[in-house]
């Protein structure tokens, strides 16, 4: 019984730590206080949310065609499926057809409530983290979403948060969805500034 307790408690432990470790992976944003030009500071919060951004999980809809990917090296998506006229497949071939609102774990497909790709405006691939920015800023290029509503976004859509639970061992993206928020929610209060176009963080 005691053994039994012991292996719990080091499992919880285990838990715990990479439940810290996954945290700390994206910083909060009271990280960069100590910024005092508040237009670095802007960037710099938009640089640590880009880790996100530019993660796998992010990237694999966000394709900078009409195909998506998978996989940490961005594979192209099989079966083969294309984007179709509105970013969820064409007929017979729907992403729901496959993705549900959840992962089926079993069948290793992942899922989340809306399963579809980014428009093609949306695109991340191939793009550096200050034409990422200035899209992300543009409504005519996010989906005509006011500030206030990429907080949202950013914060609680359920198909963004499924980056963070990927399902069938699938490297999460760095962080929480709440920090995510948090980050977007700061740099925007501090200007909404983008990182300089020479920026090298691509993908």
């Amino acid at each position: 019984m005691r053994a039994l307790a012991i292996i719990f408690l080091l499992g919880l432990l285990t838990a715990q730590a990479a439940e810290v470790a996954e945290v700390s992976a994206l910083k909060d944003p009271s990280a960069f206080d100590g910024i005092t030009n508040k237009v670095e500071r802007s960037r710099a919060l938009f640089r640590e949310a880009g880790k996100v951004i530019q993660s796998p999980r992010c990237l694999v809809c966000h394709p900078n065609g009409d195909t998506p990917a998978q996989g940490d090296d961005l594979h192209p998506h099989y079966p083969a499926v294309v984007r179709g006229p509105h970013n969820d497949g064409v007929v017979g071939m729907k992403c729901t057809t496959c993705h549900q609102d959840h992962n089926l774990d079993l069948a290793r497909v992942p899922g989340a409530p809306g399963w579809h790709l980014a428009p093609l405006s949306m695109a991340w691939v191939g793009k550096n983290l200050h034409s990422i920015c200035e899209q992300i800023k543009d409504p005519k290029r996010n989906g005509n979403k006011s500030m206030d509503q990429l907080i949202e976004h950013f914060a609680h859509d359920k198909l963004v948060g499924w980056g963070w639970h990927p399902g069938s061992n699938r490297t999460p993206a760095p962080g929480t969805q709440e920090r995510m928020g948090a980050l977007i929610a700061a740099w925007i209060a501090t200007g909404a500034e983008c990182p300089p176009e020479h920026s090298k963080e691509t993908k």
